[in-house]
């Protein structure tokens, strides 16, 4: 096992792979950009080194600074996390350049996986159904045109060189292709450095099921059963849970072998996940492979008991998989909410600020993974993802009770967040049912109905302010009780518990 392994990521994925460290006895080595001197996954490494300007581009995506600070550290791995550089081959190879062992997938798996086309190819030609789309070969707007008409409309654009919901739109007319190209084209430039685009059939009403797999280096390839992800918000994943209530038995197989069919097809090393999409009459197709950790891998360790990244790390250092497929047997549900620094009022707008208060769930079955604290300021230059709140049940609704429960004992303020969505979500009876697929969040949420926290919130303030006008001039030898003081108390009470 490695005695020194590099986290090239920051926030909650960082913390999550330095603990996974501590417990293997590997000493951690942290980045961190200007505008992350003060984040917590700073003071969790054991030791940690600057690698650049707050923006991404000038920090956590130089791969050249990383690399260099992974040799003067004395490191002997390198784990990307995901998101940044956790997909990139070049970052891959250039690890291996400088005698660091990537943790992940080979180089030449990376750029298999990362090109959209050729991977639908690749399943393709192993007998793993696909969506219908345009040939890689097609680059030309006319041309991508011509094909998106001959699959029929609705069809979905899609970026050739990345995921993520980026540079991604949905064309149900002739009318309207030119400009969503244009827009596709732009926003995937933007992202990946590269505009390449290609069409797909667009699914009505699917759901997103993904199975997580591990792979060591002897051959060996198992799967850890499914994640439902089909609660989004354009493309992005924003509830996961396992396992999907639109499975069965029958199917659950089905699906599990083609993804293993799949992972030996892309000689596919490490964890990754393979993607699919779930019609309605329960046809499933290949979507794409996510040759990294998934944010979502909580809610598989909790229903598994398998430590995906201890798992990743003892891949890497050339372990055997150490369990064989009849030994993982799923137990309970567990549900996996993203607590992201977003204002469900706002469309969702990216949110900043210091967080003044901080209460964090717990109890039975209760999992915070985080890279935020009390007084931390959420910078503007990243992700909003700062934390993931996942919790363990005996079965599907208890898992919905115990989320619903922890998210009231969840007390974040200073910064605008989606911890109010995803009250309104285990509320919803569309959601408690199970009845779901990736429309949800447009069909059903609507900013009003998260605004009852704020409400109360403001109720609290004001009667708090009223009680100590009131008490200021209540009789000597009072305390200043009365209704104004009642209803106080009734808020503070109410707000205290989180109800």
């Amino acid at each position: 096992m490695f005695k020194k392994v590099l986290i090239a990521n920051r926030g909650e994925i960082a913390v999550r792979v330095m603990r996974a460290c501590r417990e293997l006895g590997i000493r951690s080595v942290g980045v961190y950009s200007d505008a992350d001197r003060p984040a917590p996954h700073v003071r969790y490494a054991n030791e940690v080194y600057n690698v650049g300007a707050a923006p991404a581009s000038e920090s956590y995506l130089r791969i050249d600074k990383i690399v260099d600070v992974a040799r003067r550290a004395g490191a002997e791995a390198v784990h990307p996390g995901y998101g940044f550089l956790a997909e990139n081959a070049d970052f891959a190879a250039a690890c291996e350049d400088a005698a660091l062992v990537f943790v992940g997938p080979a180089p030449a798996t990376l750029r298999a996986a990362g090109d959209k086309q050729g991977a639908r190819a690749t399943m393709a030609a192993a007998g793993i159904p696909v969506i219908p789309g345009s040939p890689p070969e097609l680059r030309e707007d006319d041309a991508i045109a011509r094909a998106a008409a001959e699959i029929g409309w609705p069809v979905m654009i899609k970026a050739a060189a990345g995921g993520g919901g980026k540079g991604m739109r949905v064309c149900a007319r002739a009318d309207d292709f030119a400009e969503l190209l244009k827009h596709a084209r732009s926003e995937a430039r933007s992202a990946f450095g590269d505009d390449a685009v290609y069409v797909e059939k667009c699914i009505a009403g699917p759901r997103h099921v993904e199975f997580q797999i591990l792979a060591d280096a002897h051959g060996n390839v198992v799967h850890l059963h499914e994640r439902e992800c089909s609660i989004q918000r354009r493309h992005q994943k924003l509830v996961e849970e396992s396992p999907s209530p639109a499975l069965d038995d029958e199917l659950r197989a089905r699906m599990a072998q083609a993804a293993l069919k799949a992972a030996r097809a892309a000689n596919y090393t490490n964890a990754g996940t393979i993607e699919f999409l779930l019609d309605a009459d329960r046809n499933f197709y290949f979507l794409e492979v996510n040759a990294r950790l998934q944010v979502e891998h909580p809610v598989t360790e909790l229903v598994t008991g398998v430590d995906l990244v201890k798992e990743q790390l003892r891949i890497a250092a050339g372990e055997p998989l150490a369990f064989a497929q009849d030994d993982v047997k799923p137990r309970g549900a567990a549900i996996e909410c993203r607590i992201s620094a977003e204002d469900p009022d706002n469309n969702f707008y990216p949110a900043t600020g210091t967080i003044s208060r901080l209460r964090l769930p717990s109890g039975p079955g209760v999992r915070f993974d985080g890279g935020i604290a009390q007084g931390y300021e959420v910078p503007i230059y990243y992700d909003p993802l700062i934390a993931k709140l996942v919790v363990w049940a005996e079965d599907r609704p208890l898992a919905v009770e115990r989320m619903s429960r922890a998210l009231n004992e969840f007390v974040l303020d200073g910064v605008a967040t989606t911890i109010p969505f995803h009250r309104w979500v285990m509320a919803s009876e569309v959601f408690r049912k199970g009845e779901f697929d990736t429309s949800f969040v447009e069909k059903y949420f609507r900013p009003e109905a998260s605004h009852a926290e704020r409400q109360e919130k403001a109720a609290a303030v004001l009667c708090t302010i009223l009680s100590h006008l009131r008490g200021a001039e209540a009789p000597a030898g009072t305390d200043g009780a009365g209704p104004a003081t009642d209803a106080w108390r009734l808020a503070a009470r109410r707000e205290s518990v989180g109800e």
